[in-house]
């Protein structure tokens, strides 16, 4: 469901993880070229869990991602956005190898792959693997492509109000063999919406007493069209290859338009206009190869990224006051680049892996102010230079890792190493500043029975940074202001994940993970000077997590072909308030997630039927003069009807928040400091959404 995974990756990201805002052969003639031997797709290896095509066949699955959402238990996990390529994070393989590129969600890599091309899924223990940083539950799609095959699928979506209807959201992927070269190519804009509400705002004095009425509407389009595709070829030295490439446009256009009385004003009407229309492309490739003892892999990337702004503010009043506005704008230039060699060997009855990783970082960025001319009816632009400039990093980082059995039941990994990294910053506040951070992880893995294994990890971590949050910035909506910071570093974290899977026998199984995170250098609003803020580090903050994620079949019951996933997850994440010294939770954390989602495929017919209830609970965020909770639901409710045969084709039909889920905010802004100043207004904000009707359409070809 798109609830579901929209708000796994959301919650897991907000508080499990730091917050990230965004973001790394003579002479002699060549050898001929050897066919790299096909992936071994003959049998799995003992002590892996092992899933069929035949296992799915009942949701007429037409790619891996398909199968995989209905593995019982299991739950996909995006790769974290570290620094470079780093370890690996996420929680899929695609046989046996870790992605090199980043661009790609593990979801759209997943759904370029035919469910026709799959063999086998393989839920196997990380730690156990050759590949450093892997714990926990990891799945390794076993596939084969040979003869060409593709797929698609159409998602339009229409809401009861105020949005327009999405015709645009779907996917289309090839892929197949020619000769020794294996392809795969896809088009997706999965990524796309159209998001809508409105309703009523009041303001409130300190009082309590009723200052202003706002009716406002508000639409939202978003279009990320990606084009993106890899080829895998044989080489010398019985070497494998990888070339992979994207490119995307993304479109983001949102428009509201508002009524407001009083507030010792004129009645008005307020327009507000952001326009973030992008493009990125990145391409990169990997290159593994025997080299002595072990094999030896060659890793390179380079990606751009050209991502103008502009967020405009009208007011527009009944009289004959002029009409006033302002305008924050911007265009960063995003570079990254990215070279890794490492060489695996077995050494002392263990996996041995040396990794080096330099990485090259830049932004450009020239910001704007703006003030409408009511005669021109023109914005006037003027530079703002605390907001242009540019940052750059260089980083070097060195891991050695080393894992093995240590019996039949135990296996344990450990990486360890440094990173070097200079941050230097041009402009207003230009500063060049270097820095050595230790690294690494320590994973054990216990598998007693069959049906139950207890993984642990220990990871000392490096953050990535957003290089605008070095620059300041206007959020001329909210009348905030970030200052700039030039002492921004990476926050660091001693992280421990726990994580337990227990196989229920036919009624399914359930998998519990426990996090905590001891952070250093938590990145957040800090106080600048006197009166000003900005992102900045706090010293300490801490993260407690319980994350659980179960299937249960009723097939035991008698009632065949149905089952229930449910999503649970509690997040506790404090610091002590940089503005207060009080101890607050971090900004805006989804600390409550409880999800269940039924499907029933009925026997012996081709229709499906399911439901799904979730319920979310999100903390405030706190800036100097400001208290701002800004959330949606916290009910949502969905229900479809599927018919998986129709002249072939999966068709799907399905019916959102029914239950009336809403746009809600509660913003309380002071005068001065918070809490020792007195309340200049409150913000009580209750906009609908309303039902949202979606559709999908799912082929082959």
């Amino acid at each position: 469901m798109n609830f579901r995974a929209r708000v796994a990756l959301s919650a897991l990201g907000a508080g499990l993880a730091s917050p990230c805002w965004a973001q790394e052969t003579g002479d002699a003639p060549p050898p001929t070229p050897v066919e790299a031997p096909a992936p071994d797709v003959s049998k799995p290896v003992e002590g892996r869990r092992v899933y069929t095509p035949a296992d799915f066949t009942r949701f007429a699955p037409k790619n891996a991602f398909d199968m995989l959402r209905n593995v019982p238990g299991f739950s996909i996990r995006e790769n974290e956005q570290l620094r470079g390529l780093g370890q690996a994070t996420g929680n899929i393989l695609f046989n046996g190898e870790r992605p090199s590129n980043k661009s790609d969600s593990l979801f759209t890599q997943l759904q370029r792959v035919p469910a026709a091309s799959v063999t086998r899924i393989e839920i196997v223990d990380g730690a156990a693997l050759d590949i450093p940083g892997l714990s926990g539950q990891v799945a390794n799609i076993v596939f084969k492509s040979d003869a060409f095959s593709g797929q698609f699928e159409w998602r339009p979506q229409t809401r009861a109000h105020f949005a327009g209807p999405l015709f645009t959201r779907g996917q289309v992927s090839a892929s197949g063999k020619a000769g020794s070269l294996e392809y795969e190519v896809g088009l997706n804009n999965n990524d796309s919406g159209r998001g809508s509400a409105g309703g009523l705002t009041r303001i409130f004095n300190g009082a309590g007493v009723v200052t202003e009425r706002r009716n406002d509407i508000w639409t939202g389009r978003h279009d990320s069209p990606k084009l993106s595709g890899k080829l895998t070829f044989p080489g010398p030295l019985a070497g494998v290859g990888h070339l992979n490439a994207s490119y995307q446009r993304i479109y983001r256009r949102y428009d509201e338009e508002g009524i407001r009385i009083g507030g010792g004003l004129p009645d008005r009407r307020r327009f507000i206009i952001e326009r973030n229309d992008t493009w990125n492309y990145e391409i990169g490739g990997d290159y593994e190869f025997k080299l002595g003892p072990g094999k030896l892999k060659l890793i390179g990337l380079n990606r751009e990224s050209h991502e103008p702004y502009r967020n405009d503010v009208i007011t527009d009043f009944v009289d004959a006051t002029p009409t006033v506005g302002d305008r924050f704008a911007q265009v960063g230039d995003i570079t990254e680049r990215i070279a890794k060699a490492e060489y695996g060997w077995k050494m002392f009855g263990g996996d041995w892996q040396l990794s080096g990783e330099a990485a090259f970082n830049k932004l450009d960025n020239v910001a704007r102010l703006g003030t409408f001319d009511a005669g021109t009816g023109e914005f006037v632009e003027t530079p703002f230079p605390e907001g242009s400039g540019g940052v750059m990093e260089d980083r070097y980082e060195g891991l050695l890792s080393f894992g093995q059995p240590l019996s039949k039941t135990l296996s344990f990994q450990i990486v360890a190493g440094a990173e070097h990294s200079t941050l230097s910053q041009s402009g207003i506040n230009g500063l060049t500043r270097s820095f050595f951070r230790p690294k690494g992880t320590l994973s054990l893995t216990w598998k007693p029975a069959e049906d139950f294994d207890l993984s642990a990890k220990l990871r000392r971590r490096v953050g990535q940074l957003s290089f605008y949050d070095f620059l300041a910035r206007s959020f001329i909506n909210d009348d905030n202001q970030n200052a700039g910071n030039n002492q921004l570093v990476p926050q660091q974290d001693w992280s421990l994940e726990v994580e337990a899977n227990k196989r229920l026998g036919a009624w399914g199984s359930v998998q519990l993970r426990l996090i905590g995170r001891e952070v250093e250098d938590y990145v957040t609003v800090i106080p600048i000077g006197v009166a000003s803020e900005s992102i900045g580090n706090v010293p300490r903050a801490q993260v407690r997590s319980v994350d659980v994620n179960a299937t249960i079949n009723f097939d035991p019951i008698g009632w065949k072909g149905a089952k229930v996933d449910i999503h649970g997850l509690y997040q506790d994440a404090h610091l002590d308030d940089p503005f207060t010294g009080e101890q607050r939770p971090y900004n805006g954390l989804l600390d409550q997630l409880i999800e269940a989602n039924l499907r029933h495929d009925i026997p012996g017919s081709d229709w499906a039927w399911g439901a799904g209830i979730e319920y979310f609970h999100v903390l405030p965020a706190f800036r100097r003069s400001s208290i701002d909770r800004n959330y949606q639901g916290p009910v949502f409710a969905s229900f479809f009807v599927e018919n998986k045969n129709v002249s072939g084709l999966t068709m799907r039909a399905e019916l959102f928040n029914f239950l009336d889920g809403r746009q809600i905010r509660d913003r309380t802004v002071f005068t001065g400091l918070r809490g020792a100043s007195p309340i200049a207004f409150i913000e009580k904000r209750d906009r609908l959404i309303g039902p949202i009707f979606a559709y999908s359409i799912k082929g082959t070809f």
